[in-house]
């Protein structure tokens, strides 16, 4: 085992499930998070376990989301078993509606054989009865998931606790780092410096404020996202649907998540009534019955916004012992097992899951 000390910056789903790894792989993990873990993005988000339009991103997004994607019934299975919290990953499907790039879709799906094919729509109203009308065309991949990502949060935290190596320190706010020469062998908080052998850069949509201590350009800025949420009866959306960017997500409770709103407004988590309207005009359009149906829930996020997606993950040349795992916009949740377990493969020397090069920050970040 490796003898390490490592500190890890943020407690989002990243950060959380990087210490998970790490836990069994170093001698002590500490995780800092600005507020309490998982309240922001990762809290914020809807939880499909795929991008919305998997082949309109880079292989460097879909070689993460597919190795994710295949990872997640086990995670969570462990997660249970540890914790007994279900982080729910309830497999659905998806159905697009009316794409308009619907050809490239199946040909993408055709070239990494994924199982993504064209459907009658007459099909997709037998299988989604409450489904609205108006729509003509329709693709469908049934092996698609979602995961209920506050539990997801409260197993993973759980689990860490559970952990005589990890400790958690909430509410601690990283304000710099500490270094010795060139070398970053720490982070300040408010409470007085926490050193380490490595640390890593989990913050989300905080991450380039961070490296910008260093005098480091990163390219992740914040990107707010509003969702709202319905109560409906357990069985009265069987499957994902999706259309003009706007999509509908059922719990296994019945709670229906659509969303999501994309805005450049810095660091605003403040929901607009303009929002609300428009995701309410969004789930009629959808699901018209939702026009009866109370909204109980309704909420901004930051996503870690970042160019095409791609994340930051590996170390930060020229600063030995900073580690950055980060920049996964509207990924985090779908990309999470496979970044985490990268970073992890990456920081112990272990062989890694995936080529490593196209998240590398070397060339993509500037001094």
């Amino acid at each position: 085992m490796s003898r390490q000390h490592v500190v890890i910056v943020g407690g989002g789903v990243i950060g959380l499930l990087t210490a998970f790894n790490l836990a069994s792989k170093v001698q002590s993990v500490v995780l800092l998070d600005r507020s309490g873990v998982g309240q922001e993005s990762s809290w914020a988000g809807g939880g499909i376990v795929s991008p919305l339009y998997p082949w309109r991103y880079s292989p460097a997004v879909t070689a993460l989301a597919h190795w994710s994607q295949d990872f997640y019934p086990q995670l969570a299975e462990r997660l249970l078993e540890v914790t007994g919290i279900d982080p729910e990953v309830h497999k659905t499907g998806l159905y697009w509606l009316d794409l308009d790039d619907e050809k490239e879709a199946l040909e993408w799906a055709q070239r990494l054989n994924r199982p993504l094919s064209s459907v009658d729509i007459s099909q997709v109203h037998d299988a989604v009865p409450v489904m609205g009308g108006g729509y003509s065309r329709a693709v469908y991949m049934p092996d698609i998931a979602n995961v209920r990502n506050p539990r997801l949060v409260k197993s993973l935290k759980a689990a860490l606790l559970a952990m005589p190596n990890v400790t958690i320190h909430e509410q601690s706010e990283v304000s710099d780092f500490v270094r010795d020469g060139d070398r970053i062998i720490g982070v300040s908080t408010a409470a007085g410096d926490v050193l380490g052998d490595s640390v890593v850069l989990a913050a989300g949509a905080w991450s380039g404020d961070l490296l910008g201590k260093l005098g480091l350009e990163l390219p992740v800025e914040p990107v707010k996202g509003q969702m709202i949420l319905f109560k409906c009866a357990s069985d009265f959306l069987p499957s994902m649907i999706l259309a003009k960017g706007r999509y509908a997500i059922p719990r296994r409770d019945g709670h229906i998540l659509i969303g999501s709103t994309l805005e450049y407004e810095g660091y605003d988590k403040t929901p607009t009534d303009t929002a609300l309207e428009s995701l309410k005009a969004s789930a009629v359009e959808l699901i018209p019955a939702l026009a009866d149906a109370e909204v109980v829930g309704h909420w901004a996020g930051l996503r870690p916004g970042s160019p095409e997606g791609i994340p930051y993950i590996g170390p930060v040349p020229n600063h030995d012992g900073l580690w950055l795992n980060c920049g996964h916009f509207r990924n985090g949740l779908v990309l999470a097992p496979a970044s985490c377990q990268l970073l992890t493969d990456l920081l112990v020397g272990d062989a890694p899951i995936i080529d490593p090069v196209p998240y590398g920050p070397e060339g993509r970040i500037q001094s």
